[in-house]
């Protein structure tokens, strides 16, 4: 089972104040480099998964969306998510994303942001994925950049000259992660980059696009606590289709 870490109530209350939690999308600097991958989603049937608070899932109800299938582990998210939610195309779903069940062919675009890293099975899931969506159908998601998963120690060290870098730790080395982010004990899975490709063109998705996200001038005007991102990518964004 994936490990339930939004439920346990110290990481909650984290997670609860952070930008994205508070502003939504707008919140997320990476969303306008997401939302460019995705395809146009009106009369299609959208699938969720991670959907946390709900914010992707009412962003593709309000883009017209035939249907939307949130999906997550978290009582806390979904409870948070249905009182968010007015809208009866949308239905969230308690699931373990571990052993994802969903119809042959009946969804048009698959949809996750910041969920992949947490599973352990993550080639079940794929197959899952591309067994549910439609031929000709998307999937779009961000995952943590596997450099940034496979630090040696937290934060950069710097050198004489100003310049930084975050030396790895065992980056070959695939498996758990334990970090210490709002909460301790949180266990994420560390893939490298050409696994996690390579994993989907082994399940049969075409690799559409690839984003190691940085921000740009204007993400750094607006929170210049994003400055060490431009140093190392945090965040991987990954567009395929079936």
């Amino acid at each position: 089972m994936t490990q339930n870490i939004y439920d346990n109530p110290r990481f909650y209350e984290g997670y609860s104040r952070l930008n994205r939690s508070v502003q939504g999308l707008d919140g997320a600097p990476e969303w306008p480099a997401i939302r460019a991958l995705l395809p146009l989603v009106a009369d299609k049937k959208v699938l969720d998964l991670g959907c946390g608070y709900g914010w992707f899932s009412r962003w593709a109800a309000e883009q017209g969306a035939a249907s939307v299938l949130g999906l997550d582990v978290s009582t806390k998210m979904l409870a948070h998510a249905e009182a968010s939610t007015q809208d009866s195309r949308i239905r969230y779903t308690l699931a373990d994303l571990e052993t994802l069940t969903v119809a042959t062919a009946s969804v048009d675009l698959a949809y996750s942001s910041l969920a992949f890293h947490y599973i352990k099975d993550l080639q079940s899931l794929l197959s899952a994925v591309h067994a549910a969506l439609v031929p000709g159908g998307h999937l779009v998601f961000s995952i943590e950049h596997p450099i940034y998963m496979a630090p040696r120690q937290p934060g950069f060290i710097e050198d004489d000259q100003g310049r930084k870098s975050w030396p790895l730790d065992s980056y070959q080395h695939e498996g758990p992660r334990v970090t210490h982010w709002l909460s301790d004990g949180v266990v994420k899975q560390h893939r490298t980059l050409g696994t996690l490709l390579n994993m989907l063109i082994g399940t049969g998705f075409t690799v559409d696009h690839v984003n190691e996200w940085g921000p740009s001038d204007e993400d750094l005007k607006a929170l210049p606590t994003l400055a060490d991102e431009r140093e190392r990518p945090m965040m991987l964004i990954v567009a395929a289709s079936r």
